[in-house]
């Protein structure tokens, strides 16, 4: 029989669900049983059988990109032949080849290697029941969330399994070039897309017009990453428009009744990257895809990396969530076959939907005892955690402290942990953490330390620098599984800065400094555009239920175990609060008015080391490139940077006037202000 678990408190947006771990059964049987399994999943009922070729020419015969290739032509001054022939070439680049002997070597391969890195994947049952019952009766969106490279064809794996029809996945065009890999890859349903298309006016046109065909045609369900990009860090990214726009158009035109999302949430106790994700925030360039280097990382298949869970969500239908935000009239004033750019109102339907997609992946994780723990252990300053330790017992009691916060929270874990430990206690659950995150931290003596990385052999001493360097590695990896829980205590943790930034407990005065701070971590943290005063509601409503406030119409006081937990909330954005004040003071005193990204990373993490190295910064986390990245980001939504753009580079102009009242804000030198954030259209 299948282990089964189930998860502590609720999961995603259902009740208590049964999770089953696919890799039980199927050690033992073969694995070449197991990839030459009956495979007939039922077929999509309004859809006609379509073979991948079938799919290209219908693309490549519609009306839409005959009106583009002719646009073009004239354009460019090309003949007809000569854009089409540009055309073909574009779509056989780009385009999958889902082929079943494929599918079955993948499986084949995947099962031997999830054996070896994993102890277990827990799949909920019912929400793979729901996916199958939804695959049959319309397009489905699958959209998972992106941590690791094993999302890429998990999802895949796990339908095989199950019998339900396999996607095409949207992935990038670097994959594609993988010698062997890449054409397994696109005879496993890989479709793939050029990183930067700028204005490639014909490059859109192949794309967009591939995927609304997928769509019309039912052809298969179809994967993609909302967020764009695998997450450095392990916290949720800003989702990316474009495809979202892509695959609601034909449902605003009325090309079909109904689009099905299902938000899929993937959570891992230990990602295969850890090190390289940290090193890549720091600068060190992320190694290219290439069947070579993936021969080089089989070493990681000698690592234990604990569990992994995914979480099939509820299927929502774009009808029902749409009802009421967009006029589809407008659609029936031009041919559908005519290019159309969206409009205002359905780039904030695409918006909202996407951002409600992100959210309801966060909703879907489990969080893990070891992200817990490592929210406890940053707490301690880095110096005290790499030379003194945290006591054991210590952690093990402030992390079931925090457990039973994360539960009145809503927070669904995963505890205790990991398979063959259901009847663990709690002090094991946690020894079998740190030990299982023995490239992050060890313990010795009753205490745990973090662990830094080995000095390579050096004729000469490190210098304060390359130590710095080598510290911010190590705390970046025990970042990173904070992260994994950030989602579950941001908004009350938003609050309690809120207090402390205000020394108000006036309701209206908190609800603005609380607007203003989701403003200005807006790219740090996923909020849904327009709920602020939702979120503040749910903020209130979290930290009343936990006692740590009183809340009444018209003052926000502190309650019994405020003095314990509002703390604890405001030093969990600490370090994104020094990070970002950093990078504010850098800009007014550092830096030229006029720069381009390039200049200004480098730039930043020199002044930011500078200042660790002197102890004026206590933070680590702002030598992250995603930090500052976003730091920039932020202040191009609110105004206070704009951008310039140039024949080469983008350039951006700091308005430092802005900048210093923002960081004044953020201080409480001033009161906050809700600032007119810029439209922000993430294609």
């Amino acid at each position: 029989m299948a282990n089964t678990y189930r998860g502590l408190g609720k999961i995603g947006l259902q009740d208590e669900e049964e999770f089953v771990d696919i890799l039980e059964d199927k050690r033992h049987c073969s694995d070449l049983s197991f990839a030459f399994r009956t495979f007939s999943p039922p077929p999509h009922k309004g859809a006609a059988p379509c073979s991948a070729a079938e799919l290209n020419k219908a693309v490549l015969e519609s009306q839409y990109l005959r009106y583009v290739i002719q646009e073009v032509a004239v354009e460019t001054g090309s003949s007809v032949e000569e854009v089409r022939g540009e055309v073909r070439r574009t779509l056989g680049e780009m385009s999958q080849n889902l082929q079943l002997r494929f599918i079955r070597l993948m499986a084949f391969t995947f099962r031997k290697v999830f054996k070896r890195l994993f102890s277990a994947i827990y799949v909920n049952v019912e929400g793979l029941n729901a996916l199958q019952q939804a695959a049959q009766e319309g397009p489905v969106i699958l959209m998972p969330n992106h941590r690791s490279y094993v999302d890429f064809l998990v999802v895949s794996y796990i339908m095989f399994s199950y019998d339900i029809p396999l996607p095409v996945i949207a992935a990038g065009i670097p994959l594609a070039g993988m010698k062997i890999v890449g054409e397994i890859l696109r005879g496993s349903g890989a479709f793939f897309i050029r990183r930067a298309i700028g204005s490639d006016k014909l490059y859109w046109a192949v794309l967009s017009e591939y995927v609304r065909t997928i769509v019309r045609k039912g052809f298969a369900p179809l994967e993609f990453f909302v967020e764009g990009l695998r997450s450095r860090t392990l916290k949720s990214l800003p989702p990316k428009l474009g495809m979202m726009h892509m695959i609601l158009e034909p449902f605003f035109k009325g090309e079909v009744f109904d689009v099905t999302l299902l938000p899929i949430s993937i959570s891992y106790d230990r990602v295969l990257e850890e090190s390289l994700l940290a090193h890549e925030l720091l600068g060190v360039p992320k190694p290219r895809e290439s069947t070579a280097g993936l021969l080089k990382a089989s070493k990681v298949l000698q690592e234990n990396y604990g569990c992994m869970h995914v979480n099939f969500g509820r299927p929502l239908s774009v009808r029902r969530l749409c009802e009421g935000k967009i006029n589809r009239c407008q659609y029936n004033h031009m041919p559908r076959d005519l290019p159309q750019k969206p409009n205002a109102e359905a780039q904030a339907c695409g918006s909202w939907l996407a951002h409600l997609m992100v959210r309801v992946q966060e909703e879907g994780s489990l969080t893990s005892p070891w992200s817990l723990m490592a929210c406890v252990l940053l707490q301690v300053p880095t110096a005290a955690l790499t030379e003194e330790g945290l006591l054991f017992h210590q952690l093990t009691e402030q992390t079931l402290w925090l457990r039973k916060l994360a539960l009145d929270f809503g927070a669904h874990l995963s505890w205790p942990g990991g398979c063959a430990m259901e009847k663990a206690s709690d002090p094991d659950v946690m020894s079998s953490a740190v030990a299982l995150h023995r490239s992050v931290v060890y313990r010795k003596a009753g205490r745990v330390y973090l662990l830094l990385a080995d000095e390579p052999e050096r004729k000469h001493p490190p210098s304060p620098e390359e130590d710095t360097m080598r510290t911010a590695a190590a705390v970046l990896m025990l970042a990173s599984y904070r992260n994994q829980s950030l989602h579950v205590f941001v908004r009350p943790a938003l609050l309690a800065l809120a207090m402390s930034v205000t020394k108000s407990t006036q309701r209206d005065e908190l609800l603005t400094c609380f607007c203003f701070l989701q403003d200005v971590f807006g790219n740090e943290f996923i909020f849904i555009p327009g709920r602020s005063s939702e979120d503040f509601e749910e903020a209130c409503s979290l930290l009343k239920k936990c006692k740590a406030l009183h809340v009444s119409q018209r003052e926000v006081t502190v309650s019994d175990a405020g003095p314990e937990v509002l703390p604890f909330l405001q030093e969990l954005l600490r370090p994104f609060v020094d990070s970002y004040q950093l990078m504010f003071r850098f800009l007014c005193e550092e830096s030229d008015c006029v720069f381009t990204e390039k200049e200004f990373l480098p730039a930043v993490r020199a002044f930011a080391t500078k200042l660790v190295v002197s102890g004026e910064l206590p933070t680590y986390e702002a030598l992250s490139s995603d930090v500052q990245k976003n730091v920039l980001s932020a202040l191009l939504r609110l105004g206070a940077v704009t951008k310039i753009k140039t024949s080469e580079n983008n350039q951006y102009k700091v308005n430092k006037t802005a900048v210093r009242r923002t960081g004044d804000m953020l201080a409480g030198r001033i009161p906050p202000q809700i600032t007119q954030a810029a439209p922000d259209a993430r294609l």
